[in-house]
């Protein structure tokens, strides 16, 4: 028989090992090191960790890296010129007119001297904690399949997205609160909605949990409606005999991790109805706090145009409701900044005009980036906590009409912070004007930044794999190697 020592040692290398570490620390059968939820998992890891949780900040509809990070002279002294790529260009729509620089002023900032677009400034405060990689590469200029990859690792639906994985991975910090939380945009879904977020062959308690800050109910049919019949004791009356018939029906069909994941679903909501409402007001943060976050402005209604403002409360509001949830123990969590396409434009599928549309979304994007990041710095958290903001892909550097940019699959920019990422960094360049990588043979690729988040956070990013159809699936596929550049 072995022993218990012996059984945690041949599990350690692989994910049932990653698995039975989250299963261990939750039942404290682990002594942890440094802290709960950390040392203990040291054991059984692929190697030590440098990040225990994750932010994904994903832009919907397509953020013009042009626009906002990657800063063009090439463009600036060509304005209006006949574009010429110098090799056929296979446009999206019809965006090869001529080059277009910039409607927004670039400008140095901090100790590394990055370059950033008057409508990110406030990032301004933090580029030393930030690596910038430029030379981002995809797959496609269709929304729904740039989504999914960025998201989920591959181009259609039926995939995990990263936060399954890394909830499957490492399991929960805190029983109480869904280990991987997704905040969407307030106005509606990005492409793909909720399948970028769905853990499809991983069991179900995988997949995102969504919370929408803000809104009048923010998370949908988790307390009864308030009418005379359903009471909340009744409601839990009803629980206690569903949870009965579903242990029965279980111990009839073992193995149907379907119905597991419906009763764990049940059993986390009732958890949640106590520590969710705390999680989520906000009222209580101090003066200072709600004003970093540029939510002190007392706006009760907003344009009907798009406006920076009304864009600072959506992206701040969830960026604070973000730190305090990940305080409390949740592992990854997504924000959305965008809608899937609609008119007026609330997304970053600047087709039309880049002014209009980028200007307003971006500073809202901005305030509440940089505030997170100066949160959680100020908290100690920043130092185990990687932040990555990513988007489906970038935009043309030649026009489309006379202010909007085309697709533009070919280059566009990630950035990461925290965690044991190097900040004040700037990793693979684009070319001059902003339509390829500058090296064209070693382009960065989704499979890189996951990758590279997965061993951060101690994983080995091949051998976090499960069987599914008769092939080992993996976040990175078959694909992926680590930017040993932007790593402390």
């Amino acid at each position: 028989m072995l022993s218990r020592r012996e059984m945690l040692f041949n599990m350690g290398g692989g994910i049932g090992g990653v698995a039975l570490a989250g299963m261990l620390q939750t039942d404290g059968l682990l002594a942890s090191e440094t802290g709960p939820g950390w040392g203990a998992r040291m054991s059984v890891l692929h190697h030590p960790p440098k990040a225990k949780r994750v932010v994904q900040m994903f832009m919907g509809g397509a953020a013009s890296h042009l626009d906002l990070f990657d800063h063009k002279p090439f463009l600036e002294k060509n304005h209006g010129k006949k574009s010429d790529f110098g090799e056929h260009v296979e446009a999206f729509q019809n965006g090869l007119g001529p080059w277009m620089k910039s409607p927004f002023k670039f400008r140095r900032y901090g100790k590394s001297g990055k370059m950033l677009s008057d409508v990110v400034a406030p990032l301004g405060d933090c580029v030393d904690d930030m690596a910038f990689i430029h030379n981002m590469v995809g797959k496609t200029g269709v929304h729904s399949q740039a989504t999914y990859l960025q998201a989920t690792g591959f181009q259609q639906p039926g995939f995990p997205g990263m936060g399954c994985w890394i909830s499957y991975g490492l399991g929960s910090l805190n029983q109480n609160l869904p280990t991987f939380v997704v905040l969407p945009d307030r106005r509606g879904f990005a492409s793909n909605g909720p399948k970028n977020w769905d853990a499809a062959f991983l069991p179900q308690q995988h997949q995102g949990t969504i919370i929408r800050p803000g809104a009048q109910n923010p998370i949908a049919d988790l307390f009864p409606s308030g009418s005379k019949f359903a009471t909340r004791t009744a409601d839990r009356k009803a629980l206690d005999v569903l949870k009965e018939l579903n242990r029965k029906h279980q111990s009839q069909n073992p193995g149907d991790s379907r119905l597991e994941a419906r009763i764990k679903s049940y059993e986390l909501a009732a958890r949640m109805q106590l520590s969710a409402p705390q999680a989520l007001d906000v009222a209580k943060e101090p003066k200072h706090v709600l004003e970093m976050y540029g939510l002190n402005h007392g706006k009760r209604s907003y344009s009907k145009q798009i406006n920076a403002v009304e864009e600072i409360d959506y992206f701040s509001m969830k960026c604070l409701v973000a730190r305090r949830l990940l305080e409390r123990g949740v592992r990854f969590v997504q924000i959305w900044s965008g809608n899937d396409n609609g008119f007026p434009r609330r997304n970053w599928d600047s087709h039309e005009d880049i002014r209009r549309d980028h200007g307003p979304l971006a500073m809202g994007m901005a305030t509440g980036a940089a505030a997170l990041i100066k949160d959680l710095k100020q908290r100690g958290m920043l130092e185990d906590t990687i932040i990555l903001w990513t988007t489906e892909f970038g935009r043309m550097p030649s026009t489309q009409g006379s202010k909007g940019r085309d697709h533009n699959p070919y280059v566009f920019t990630n950035f990461l912070a925290g965690g044991g990422i190097k900040g004040g960094v700037t990793h693979g360049p684009s070319d001059e004007w902003g339509y390829k990588p500058l090296d064209r043979a070693n382009p960065t690729t989704v499979y890189d930044v996951h990758a590279t988040i997965l061993h951060q956070l101690g994983i080995n990013h091949e051998k976090l794999t499960v069987r599914h159809n008769g092939i080992d699936r993996r976040l990175t596929d078959v694909h992926g190697h680590l930017i040993k550049p932007i790593l402390a």
